[in-house]
């Protein structure tokens, strides 16, 4: 038995609590996706007719917009992932590429995928919020 204590430089909440915000932030940007598309498919409108106003986000709430509605609730919380994904992706990325290259002996092998796979899917999330096809469900959603 060695004396020398394992040290890591990497506090392991931290870790974790990166992994999970980058899988909240691309989680929340399928389900704007999803309600995005489905909403243009139950109404059989195109994209330039759902900026309209006609096609209100808000209007996907089941129950209404009553504040012990659990469905406006998770509304919210998809819809502040949705907003913080725009701003914090691209720092969440550069914090886990760098955190995995530089721990890379210490972090675990799933560990070290779950942080680049997050922050590669959080940086093609970004990108792709903004190309044109998407640039729509964006301006959409924050309506």
């Amino acid at each position: 038995m060695s004396s020398v204590a394992q040290v890591s430089s990497y506090s392991r909440p931290f870790v974790r609590v990166l992994v999970v915000a980058q899988l909240a932030i691309i989680g929340a940007f399928l389900a704007v996706l999803l309600l995005y598309l489905g909403r243009m498919a139950t109404a059989g409108v195109g994209p330039a007719e759902m900026l309209t106003g006609a096609y209100d986000p808000k209007d996907v709430i089941p129950f209404g917009m009553g504040g012990l509605n659990p469905f406006l609730w998770l509304y919210a919380v998809v819809g502040m992932l949705y907003v913080a994904g725009a701003l914090l992706g691209l720092p969440l990325a550069i914090v886990a590429a760098a955190l995995a290259a530089r721990e890379r002996d210490a972090l675990s092998r799933a560990t070290r995928t779950l942080l680049l796979a997050g922050a590669v899917g959080g940086l093609l999330v970004l990108v792709a919020r903004f190309t044109p096809p998407l640039l729509d469900m964006h301006r959409w959603w924050l309506d």
